[in-house]
């Protein structure tokens, strides 16, 4: 039944930071369906926001308004995934089902432990069944390793690919799980990364994968640079898909290169802005993103892992360690926090650090 309710209207490529900050502040009525067309997106909320409320939703969404507007009830999901399989595993192995797992385009994507890989195919078919608009289900089939990054997946059920198209923060991508490596659990850090770059800004991206950092830079500041480099032959013919179809042509350029033999020619000193999503190995990395930054200083977005009893401060030391051996020295770090956890006693960090 379609009923009013206040709301607030952002542009389409605000939406997804909105929802998450609004359901953060209790604000967002998840029984109403959200509204959109091309331009803007209408978030239906439980309550018009006042005080702290409104004065965070204008500290971080500027270009938010507040309306009322009617919109219909979600038809609640018949089943959960456990509910799914009530009937159809044993209760002891029922508990070891994965509640977490990964949605890229319309793959779903589980870890399967050992103790119930008999069942995957009955566990496939129940995330059919509870997912909305999933057409492929797969498990892992080991870490992801080698230098382009990527794992074994084992078919599970549904359609046979492992190819998709996703879509985040107003943004289309061609992705092959397969072959180049995509994280939809790091949306909200390529939303926050682009955010920060400022118009005129040369960026580059040195481990770009298909493109969620450079896309979204592209899409966001439409007088920036973006210098996106990949190893992966596989990867980069798929970032020139993606810089096609959202229309990144001539901000977004893609280069299959090595990060440190580039860094070192063309692009030496050319940066206001590096990126390196390489958590596993980007600290050996350090004299690529020193060689991009300008004679005068930029910003470098570094990940990397800790496994305890490692420490975020000793991450941070290391980066530093690392830029000094290469003639440069960090300022200050201006982020610097845990963004996920990626196993038991793990985590990936983010440094945002200022080099002069």
């Amino acid at each position: 039944m379609p009923r009013p309710s206040a709301c607030i209207k952002v542009p389409k490529n605000q939406g997804e930071k909105t929802i998450a900050l609004a359901t953060k502040l209790g604000l967002a009525d998840k029984a109403l369906v959200i509204q959109r067309n091309e331009e803007s997106l209408w978030i239906p909320l439980v309550r018009e926001p006042a005080g702290i409320e409104l004065a965070t939703l204008r500290s971080q969404i500027p270009q938010f308004t507040l309306q009322t507007a009617v919109f219909s009830e979600k038809q609640l999901p018949t089943e959960t995934l456990t509910q799914a399989l009530q009937n159809k595993l044993p209760a002891d192995l029922l508990a070891k089902v994965p509640q977490a797992f990964d949605i890229i385009g319309d793959i779903v994507v589980i870890d399967i432990p050992p103790q119930i890989k008999a069942y995957q195919t009955v566990i496939g078919e129940a995330l059919l069944q509870t997912q909305k608009n999933v057409k492929t289900v797969l498990s892992k089939a080991g870490d992801i390793s080698g230098v382009f990054r990527v794992r074994d997946y084992d078919f599970v059920t549904g359609e046979h690919k492992t190819q998709t198209v996703h879509r985040e923060f107003g943004c289309e991508y061609h992705v092959d799980i397969a072959k180049a490596y995509f994280s939809p659990r790091l949306s909200h850090e390529h939303e926050r990364v682009a955010s920060l770059v400022r118009e005129g800004e040369v960026v580059v991206d040195l481990f770009a994968g298909v493109g969620p950092f450079s896309v979204l830079i592209g899409k966001r500041s439409p007088h920036a640079k973006v210098y996106a480099v990949d190893l992966n032959p596989d990867a980069v013919e798929l970032l020139k898909v993606n810089v096609r179809v959202n229309r990144v042509e001539n901000r977004v350029f893609p280069i299959l290169a090595d990060a440190r033999e580039i860094a070192a020619a063309k692009l030496k000193g050319t940066a206001d802005r590096v990126i390196m999503n390489l958590p596993e190995t980007a600290i050996d990395f350090v004299d690529a993103a020193c060689n991009v930054v300008k004679p005068e200083g930029g910003v470098v977005h570094f990940y990397g892992f800790v496994r305890s009893p490692d420490t975020k401060e000793n991450l941070e030391q290391r980066f530093s360690s690392g830029v000094e051996k290469n003639g440069r020295k960090v300022e200050s770090f201006l982020t610097s926090k845990s963004i996920r956890e990626t196993a038991p006693f793990e985590s990936q960090i983010a440094l945002d650090a200022k080099i002069l």
